[in-house]
C-alpha cells in the first residue's frame, strides 16, 4: 500500500518507528516530514500529507503530531479526507470498518514503539465495510461535507 507520513516536532521520534515499521512491513512510504526536532506547525505537513491522498498518490496516511488531535483537526477540514485519532486497537480497525477512515492521527507524547506498530498493523488491514449500514452512514459524511464546504473565493483588496 502506498502511505504517506508526516508529523511535526512533538511527534518527529515516534514518526521515525511509524516509517521504519511501514518499510518493514512492504509498504511503499513517504515521508513528508518534519525532518528533526525543531518547531513546525502540524497544519503545513497535514496539508502535504493529505493531498498526496486527494491526488491518488497515497492511499492512506499516518500523521504523528504531539497528541494526534491537532493533525485530525487539521486533515479533517480537508474535503475528501475523514481521519481519526487511535491509541487503541478496536479504534485503529473500527474508524476503517466503519467510517471509512483514511488518515490515523497518534500522539508522540501518548504513545509508545510498540503501540504504534500495533495500531499500524490494524489500520493498514482494515478494509470499509460493505455493510449498507456504514455505506450510508459514510455518505451522508460526504453530503455534509458537499453542504459546508464554502467555495474558495479569492480575497479583493
Amino acid at each position: 500500500m502506498r502511505i504517506a507520513v508526516g508529523g511535526d516536532h512533538c511527534g518527529f521520534q515516534l514518526k521515525g518507528t511509524v516509517v521504519s515499521a511501514l518499510n518493514s512491513m512492504g509498504h511503499e512510504v513517504t515521508d513528508f516530514g518534519c525532518y528533526d526536532d525543531n518547531p513546525v506547525d502540524f497544519p503545513d505537513i497535514t496539508r502535504t500529507v493529505c493531498s498526496e491522498i486527494l491526488e491518488g498518490r497515497a492511499e492512506r496516511a499516518i500523521m504523528v503530531c504531539g497528541t494526534g488531535v491537532g493533525a485530525s483537526i487539521a486533515a479533517n477540514k480537508i474535503p475528501g479526507i475523514r481521519a481519526s485519532v487511535c491509541h487503541d486497537i478496536h479504534s485503529a480497525h473500527q474508524c476503517v470498518e466503519h467510517d471509512d477512515v483514511n488518515v490515523m492521527c497518534v500522539g508522540g507524547q501518548i504513545i509508545g514503539p510498540v503501540i504504534v506498530v500495533e495500531l499500524l498493523e490494524s489500520f493498514l488491514k482494515a478494509e470499509f465495510s460493505t455493510k449498507e449500514e456504514f455505506r450510508r452512514r459514510v455518505e451522508k459524511l460526504h453530503e455534509m461535507e458537499r453542504e459546508f464546504t464554502v467555495p474558495n473565493h479569492s480575497s479583493k483588496n
